[in-house]
């Protein structure tokens, strides 16, 4: 597949690309390191904030008070006051709305996070924003805060390491509810680590491996145990995990780029077109063309 053009985003690049564009740190932020809160309601320019992008930091959203919505890969969420929101690497995103919003924002590459964090961060899918108690949001937003000063101290001494230290601890304190709030136990049984497994190397080889059998051997189990233990844990078997995910980067390219449908599903590992079609209309409710019209509207 193509690799995806950085820069912003805006409707003469997506038609000129032929993938989806990924902001870096350097480009939209200047710095792999980057705390802000709001001024004026936004973090940063409104415009920029409505068109679907995607970037290849880790994103953590603090929301003191007000309203968002927005859409990640194509599913839409609101927050409200006391509210946490994490958003992937490559996820795509944009806002939809806000109102009288106040909050943080942290935005750091991988490098610069605990290697234990980034494992229980690739863990965490699907991410949905959490209403936090007041007692746990106030301890999270205090974490915040203290982000924010040292990001302010450029030139003091060990700065880069203070606010590297202080951005883990964070990071560590979100993943923390996430995983208490969301039921989630830092050590899970059989079948949750092999679904944990399964998600992780789906994400990397579903545009190469489409049939269970070569995820199981990959995790040297049979296929029906694979497939018993991802529909215990999440409800749906391994093939329906396998066409979402498919579905979800054809629809991120029908979004960004003007490839026609057969080429979408070839850079994805179908030759034969009409069978992706149909997959995709099984998957998605709507035609690829369809998505594509309704999408950029």
């Amino acid at each position: 597949m193509p690799r995806p053009t950085s820069g912003s985003v805006m409707d003469s690049m997506r038609k000129k690309s032929t993938s989806i564009p990924t902001n870096t740190m350097a480009e939209k932020f200047g710095s792999d390191i980057f705390v802000a809160t709001t001024a004026g309601g936004v973090f940063y320019e409104v415009e920029e904030l409505k068109l679907s992008h995607r970037d290849s930091c880790h994103l953590f959203f603090v929301q003191e008070q007000g309203n968002v919505s927005f859409e990640v890969d194509f599913q839409t969420y609101k927050s409200g006051a006391c509210s946490i929101m994490y958003i992937h690497p490559g996820q795509v995103h944009r806002s939809t709305g806000m109102s009288n919003v106040k909050g943080g924002l942290l935005a750091i590459d991988t490098q610069h996070i605990n290697a234990e964090y980034v494992r229980l961060l690739d863990e965490l899918t699907p991410v949905e924003p959490l209403s936090l108690p007041a007692e746990a949001f106030g301890v999270i937003k205090e974490a915040m805060s203290f982000c924010l000063t040292l990001s302010a101290l450029g030139k003091e001494p060990l700065h880069r390491s203070l606010l590297k230290d202080s951005c883990n601890v964070l990071v560590a304190l979100l993943i923390s509810q996430y995983l208490t709030l969301s039921g989630q136990a830092e050590t899970s049984p059989a079948p949750e680590r092999i679904t944990k497994a399964f998600k992780k190397l789906l994400d990397e080889n579903f545009e190469t491996n489409k049939r269970p059998a070569a995820y199981a051997r990959i995790l040297h189990i049979t296929t029906p145990y694979l497939n018993e233990c991802v529909k215990g844990v999440t409800g749906r078997a391994v093939s329906d995990h396998i066409q979402q995910r498919v579905v979800l980067e054809a629809k991120r390219m029908l979004y960004y780029s003007d490839r026609s449908v057969k080429e979408i599903a070839y850079d994805l590992g179908y030759e034969d077109y009409a069978y992706f079609s149909r997959l995709f209309k099984k998957v998605a409710g709507v035609t690829a063309l369809d998505f594509r019209k309704k999408s950029r509207v």
